[in-house]
């Protein structure tokens, strides 16, 4: 079977609910999608780093525990986890303060096998950030270079607004590699100044990428893809706990639906049919649906095995 390659940060997610915590558990943008898609059976490896205390011993261990190739995950002896603090709100919005002790981000990793038809994650400021950008890149240029397909997450903090000149050529470097864009209005309100999906999409995307997922919260989700194409699908309505990894599931969901679906780099190349785009559409909102149904940052096992089951009734 296909594999899906994650590259991305780790941190310690301790969640507060009127001020007084709830859980805390191993998370990042690309490392909660990866475990989501080990629970649903997809054979996954994740590319990070973790500092050498219990958390990173914790953050590895998880990977394992959820059927996620661990061995690019690099344990540097002088550095400590970061953790973020996630407040929820009255909606179960999340708002975050992030702490990182590292002395640097090194990213020391063996570039992993990467196969035609294989999907890489990148996402996040990990995949921009300047210090680890030529490690980011080989993983890239492997990846095209094999065939492989390739799916950013834009999600771009507020904390890195006053960076953006500084980090544009990576983030255009990011959107000539991916096949698939995925942002949040909120990622191109801080980066952009714009708020529509079309003003993003015709100045910002469409000439690196033509393959673009516009999310908006509870609004609908709005596609964009090459010859014109475009369609607007509505939010499931959910009991909502917590919208932590709300994201990064959706992400997940696409890929588990461009793997059970059969979407390799031929068809990527020559354009979904609007009846695939439904389906992984569906795939993505499922995923998200589910991991917002809790407090943790992924899909339960549950859903996993239901998801697991019909990845294995599809082929």
């Amino acid at each position: 079977m296909r594999k899906v390659i994650g590259v991305g940060e780790t941190v310690l997610d301790i969640i507060f609910k009127n001020e007084e915590p709830l859980s805390a558990v191993p998370g990042g943008s690309v490392y909660n999608g990866i475990i989501s898609l080990g629970r649903a059976g997809i054979p996954a490896m994740f590319v990070s780093e973790v500092g050498n205390d219990r958390i990173g011993k914790k953050t590895i261990d998880f990977l394992e525990k959820n059927g996620v190739d661990a061995t690019n995950v690099n344990m540097f002896p002088d550095s400590k986890s970061p953790i973020s603090l996630a407040f929820l709100d009255d909606n179960n919005d999340a708002d975050y303060i992030f702490y990182k002790d590292h002395p640097h981000d090194r990213l020391d990793y063996v570039c992993p096998d990467i196969q035609r038809d294989d999907i890489v994650m990148i996402g996040s400021y990990y995949s921009i950030n300047p210090v680890i950008r030529p490690q980011v890149s080989t993983v890239l240029m492997q990846a095209r270079n094999a065939g492989a397909i390739i799916y950013y997450d834009v999600n771009y903090r507020p904390s890195h607004a006053n960076e953006v000149l500084k980090l544009t050529s990576n983030i255009l470097d990011n959107f000539g590699y991916a096949d698939i864009v995925r942002g949040s209005k909120d990622d191109f309100m801080v980066m952009y100044g714009m708020d529509t999906p079309d003003k993003v999409y015709n100045s910002e995307i469409s000439f690196y990428c033509k393959k673009f997922i516009y999310t908006n919260g509870a609004r609908p989700v709005e596609l964009r893809a090459e010859k014109g194409f475009r369609k607007s699908y509505p939010i499931m309505s959910e009991s909502t706990v917590s919208t932590i990894g709300a994201g990064d599931n959706f992400n997940a969901g696409v890929v588990y639906g461009l793997i059970r679906y059969g979407i390799t780099r031929e068809v990527i190349e020559a354009g979904l049919s609007e009846q695939l785009w439904d389906k992984v559409i569906e795939c993505a909102m499922e995923f998200s649906a589910n991991c917002c149904s809790s407090i943790k940052n992924y899909i339960d096992e549950e859903f996993g095995n239901k998801m697991k089951a019909w990845l294995l009734c599809s082929e």
